[in-house]
């Protein structure tokens, strides 16, 4: 080397501190759709890693599993037992509720995280616990997990009511007393139980009070729906008012804030339309409650089965 020749000499880069981040990807079920949404998930938060160089993708922790509090997730538990070794720093996750869907238990796990100086990033919502204090983030979590629930309860309803609209709900095929299911779960007749839908029906008719006829069942150790010795008036009562015995399958009548849906012909008949119409209207003639101009009212007098 050349005596007059110069050598520039570069100091070396510093050290940067990588931080190992641990990826957290669920689904609650094995549908395709699913798995999917899991491949998704990891592809995407992969992704994400990769834009840090500071970051280091330390492993990955992909489960399908329900987010409930008592559903078994040992991915999710294996994530935190690494977080308080120190081998996980920060985690990232799609958002909130692939976290978990219990607000108390997200927030006790993000508390126990913090305590060990572990960050947690949920992408969707944007929300980073390194930037976010404890309190603001609770308030944050529990807003967007009611917003969650509407949604999801919105499009459980819609899910019925288009099952309902198109025939193919389970609920036309819901099993009443005098009914059981064939092979393909649709109804059919219990004979035995049908014998008995027949009598309480003919012996109304016959002049028999709500609590006649509870005693002449008990009488005849005809056992109820539950299978026990004891009748209830709620029982008889709700048993003569139920269009599933001419055949028809009325669902979603509770709702108020939703259609009604009435399929007619749905399965076997075990009352005659003639006389469960004939039942429905003796049951308007004794009722207690009569409509009048100033409203509802009771009438100054009670039927009785007995004779005279």
């Amino acid at each position: 080397m050349s005596e007059n020749k110069k050598v520039q000499f570069i100091p070396a880069r510093p050290q940067r501190d990588v931080l190992p981040v641990g990826i957290y990807c669920r689904v609650s079920t094995t549908a395709k759709e699913q798995l999917n949404s899991l491949f998704v998930q990891v592809s995407a938060l992969t992704r994400h890693v990769a834009l840090y160089d500071e970051w280091i993708l330390a492993d990955s922790y992909v489960e399908v599993a329900s987010s409930k509090g008592d559903s078994p997730r040992p991915e999710f538990r294996r994530l935190i037992d690494d977080c308080k070794r120190k081998k996980i720093k920060i985690v990232l996750v799609k958002n909130i509720s692939r976290f978990g869907r219990d607000t108390v238990t997200v927030l006790e796990v993000l508390q126990q995280l913090r305590t060990h100086d572990v960050r947690v990033i949920f992408l969707e919502e944007k929300l980073d616990t390194k930037t976010v204090d404890s309190n603001l983030m609770i308030s944050i979590i529990e807003s967007i997990a009611q917003a969650e629930n509407e949604s999801r309860s919105a499009n459980i309803k819609m899910g019925l009511n288009f099952r309902a609209k198109t025939g193919t709900s389970k609920l036309y095929q819901r099993k009443c007393y005098g009914y059981q299911h064939d092979k393909e779960g649709m109804l059919t007749i219990d004979e035995e139980q049908a014998e008995n839908v027949r009598l309480i029906f003919s012996i109304y008719l016959q002049g028999y009070s709500i609590g006649g006829i509870i005693k002449e069942l008990e009488s005849r150790k005809i056992p109820s729906p539950t299978g026990k010795d004891v009748w209830y008036k709620r029982t008889i009562d709700t048993l003569l008012s139920n269009e599933k015995y001419i055949g028809e399958a009325l669902i979603m009548k509770s709702d108020e804030s939703a259609a009604s849906y009435l399929s007619q012909d749905n399965h076997p008949l075990i009352v005659s339309k003639s006389i469960f119409y004939a039942v429905q209207a003796e049951k308007e003639k004794r009722s207690s409650v009569i409509e009048t101009e100033n409203g509802k009212q009771r009438k100054s007098t009670k039927y009785s089965s007995k004779r005279k």
